[in-house]
């Protein structure tokens, strides 16, 4: 029989080594959210194409964490069972961070950030299974909260780097020689390439991986072929027999995901169109505006990680149905109000809303369901959950150009506020859910990614 090591109590300082790796990926993420709307714009993307050039992230996301996750469940050897998706990926994300500020056409970084996503996806989603392999039953709470917070730090410096090189290190906002793109865009990438590698370095170097604790089911489950037609058919069961209270939130979040999906594509043109009054991409306007939106981005990833914490404590005494109810609402309130700004810093109100809604997305559902689930197949049902954040970002990127062209006029910045009004629907919808049991502070570790 294998001999099956006992897992140690990790310092303080190895606790936050194992999750590091997590602010690297989040670094890339939010360089992406905040920037790719402007530089396909640079490139010479009109606004009604944005939408489906960013179909990309949810696509990767649909296909590249399932078929991950179950080849590192599947993966053992002398580098471990994660790391060595963490090493690949980590590689893959930095060069393509790297690649995209030189971007010479549309296409190639259209190009690029497929590979940049299914990249970081592959890197991420090992790392969700990573706390649990490695850390002892007592402390992977603890764990898991290092980990959101980390998420929380990379997401809100990501955003506004543009702004923090411009301000405080004097990088210049204008391209430079040839290129298409501003000094702050590209200086910002080359960094969010080298924190993401050296994090991930980081983690893979200084926290040790554990073999399977059963070495023969471990054999048994690495039959590819056997196992994997065995899980397509369990997974299809599943899926008919999914739990009532899964079938009603899948519309809280088709409508939830749809109206953060318009705030993610249109918002930056949206800022420097409507707010800043940039005519076009060369105008000196249309950077400040893109760095400001940046901050806005910035300041809802923070108020979001502020408001997890604070979520911890009221699910104790409040129903997580409700709180959802009530937190969308303020988010769609908060996307509706930017009809009516002018002043570049209301926007940063308005954001207050969208980081309480954030907030409850990546937590409340998750908590609403999770004891609806049958023991024994929270990862199966975790992810066919993710279908219903996957379906409205596909649908918004399919179609959302045809509305912004015949219906707005080529208004794109209309769909911010169309993203408020999707997620006050998304509150209403959590109204059919059926009434929650006890509150279940424990389930509160949902998806930050696509």
């Amino acid at each position: 029989m294998h001999h099956v090591e006992t897992k140690p109590q990790l310092s303080f300082a190895s606790l936050w080594c194992l999750s590091l790796g997590f602010l690297g990926i989040q670094f890339g993420w939010g360089l992406q959210m905040a920037n790719m709307s402007a530089i396909y714009q640079m490139l010479g993307a009109h606004e009604s194409e944005i939408a489906l050039l960013w179909i990309a992230a949810p696509i990767t996301g649909f296909f590249v964490q399932p078929i991950i996750g179950y080849m590192s469940d599947r993966t053992w050897g002398r580098f471990g069972r994660r790391k060595p998706y963490f090493f690949v990926g980590a590689i893959i994300s930095s060069l393509a961070l790297v690649a995209m500020p030189n971007s010479g056409s549309l296409w190639m970084a259209v190009g690029l950030l497929w590979v940049l996503d299914g990249a970081i996806n592959a890197t991420m989603q090992p790392f969700r299974a990573f706390v649990g392999d490695v850390l002892p039953e007592n402390q992977q709470a603890v764990g898991f909260s290092v980990q959101t917070v980390l998420i929380g730090i990379g997401a809100m410096i990501s955003s506004s780097l543009l702004w923090i090189l411009a301000h405080f290190f004097g990088v210049s906002s204008e391209a430079q020689g040839d290129s298409a793109m501003p000094q702050t865009v590209e200086y910002a990438f080359y960094l969010g390439a080298i924190v993401l590698f050296v994090s991930v370095m980081i983690t893979i170097f200084t926290t040790k991986e554990y073999p399977p604790q059963d070495m023969e089911k471990f054999a048994r489950d690495h039959d590819a072929s056997h196992g994997f037609l065995a899980g397509v058919k369990e997974v299809w069961g599943l899926a008919k027999a999914m739990p009532k209270r899964m079938k009603q939130l899948a519309w809280v979040q088709m409508f939830s995901w749809s109206g953060l999906f318009c705030m993610w594509t249109y918002f930056a043109p949206y800022v420097t169109a409507n707010v800043f009054g940039a005519t076009g991409t060369k105008d000196p306007l249309y950077e400040q505006g893109l760095e400001w939106a940046g901050v806005c981005f910035s300041t809802y990833n923070g108020v979001a990680l502020v408001v997890a914490f604070a979520l911890i404590g009221l699910v104790k005494k409040y129903s997580p149905k409700h709180i959802h109810m009530v937190s969308l609402f303020v988010g769609g309130m908060g996307l509706m109000g930017t009809m009516v700004v002018t002043d570049p810093n209301h926007l940063l109100i308005c954001m207050v809303g969208v980081g309480i809604a954030w907030a409850s997305i990546l937590s409340m559902p998750y908590a609403m369901i999770a004891r609806s689930i049958p023991e024994g197949h929270m990862g199966v049902y975790m992810g066919l959950f993710n279908i219903f954040i996957v379906i409205p970002q596909v649908i918004i990127a399919l179609f959302s150009g045809t509305i912004v062209t015949y219906m707005l006029d080529g208004n794109s910045s209309a769909m911010v506020p169309i993203g408020g009004v999707l997620c006050v629907l998304a509150a209403f919808c959590v109204c059919a859910v059926d009434a929650d049991e006890q509150p279940f502070a424990g389930a509160l570790q949902g998806s930050s990614g696509h």
